[in-house]
C-alpha cells in the first residue's frame, strides 16, 4: 500500500482558500494526480485543502471523502515566554530543543506546555483516524507496526496541511513530531510518500520514499511557494519572519 501526503496550494489563511499562485500550483499538481492510479481520496475539512484538491478531483472525476481529524493540527499551547496561546508546532529554536524531552518519541508530550494545551489527546484523535482509515484498507495497527490482514497495492490520498502530516508520519515512523515539525519543509502542494514493505507475510511497516516532493513545480518551471519556511538570515526582510 501506498500513502500520499498532499499538503495544500500557496494558502490565503485570511479567506481559508488559495492565493493565485497556490491554485496554479494545485492545478499543476492535479495534472501530476491526472497520472496517478488512486484507489480513494480522503480531504481536510478546511477550505484551502479542499480547494488543492478540487483541481485533482475534476480533472480525474472522483469525490473526497471528508475527515474531521485530518483538519490542520489544532492544540494550542501556552508560549514558553508570554503565556499566550500558540500552535504546538511553531515553537522558536532556543526554547525547544532545550528540553530533551522534545526528542523523546513518547515524551515530547509530557512537557509543561504540551500537557497544559492537551496535545496528546489531538494527536491520539489524528493517530486513531489514520489507524482507522488504514484498517478499512486492509492494515490494521499491532504494536508499533501494522498487520497485513488483506495486503494490497492501493494508494489512499490524503489532502491536507503541514502540521498534521508530520504528527501522522510520527506515528508510522515512530518519531517524535517536534522533529518532524520543526526540521522539515514541506513545501505548498509538496507529495510527501510512504510505501509498505511486507518482510515476513502479515507483518508490515511503512517506509517513506519521498517527503515534500515538489517535481510537479519544477517540471512547470514554477518555484516553490515560501509559505513553508522562516528567513534564511534574519536580516532579510524579503522573506518570512515571526
Amino acid at each position: 500500500m501506498k500513502l500520499l501526503f498532499i499538503r495544500h496550494g500557496d494558502p490565503d489563511y485570511e479567506k481559508d482558500s488559495l492565493t493565485e499562485k497556490g491554485w496554479h500550483e494545485a492545478e499543476l499538481l492535479g495534472q501530476r494526480m491526472a497520472n496517478t492510479p488512486v484507489t480513494a481520496f480522503y480531504v481536510s475539512p478546511l477550505g484551502r485543502a479542499k480547494d488543492t484538491a478540487s483541481k485533482t478531483l475534476q480533472k480525474v472525476g472522483r469525490d473526497a471523502t471528508e475527515l474531521a481529524w485530518l483538519r490542520e493540527f489544532h492544540a494550542p499551547i501556552p508560549d514558553f515566554h508570554t503565556g499566550e496561546p500558540r500552535i504546538a508546532w511553531d515553537q522558536l529554536p532556543a526554547d525547544w530543543t532545550a528540553e530533551p524531552k522534545y526528542y523523546d518519541k513518547t515524551r515530547w508530550s509530557e512537557t509543561l506546555p504540551m500537557l497544559q494545551g492537551h496535545v496528546i489527546d489531538e494527536a491520539k484523535r489524528v493517530w486513531n483516524g489514520l489507524d482507522e482509515i488504514l484498517a478499512q484498507h486492509g492494515y490494521e495497527r499491532e504494536n508499533n507496526y501494522y498487520r497485513a490482514v488483506q495486503p494490497n497495492e492501493e494508494t489512499l490520498a490524503l489532502f491536507c496541511h503541514f502540521g498534521v502530516t508530520c504528527v501522522m508520519l510520527s506515528h508510522l515512523l515512530g518519531i517524535s513530531p517536534m522533529i518532524l515539525w520543526h526540521g522539515f519543509c514541506a513545501a505548498p502542494t509538496s507529495v510527501t510518500s510512504l510505501i509498505t514493505e511486507e518482510r515476513r507475510e502479515g507483518v508490515a511497516l511503512f517506509r517513506m520514499n519521498a517527503f515534500g516532493d515538489t517535481a510537479h513545480l519544477y517540471a512547470n518551471q514554477e518555484e516553490p511557494a515560501f509559505a513553508a519556511r522562516f528567513c534564511e538570515i534574519y536580516a532579510n526582510q524579503e522573506q518570512r519572519h515571526d
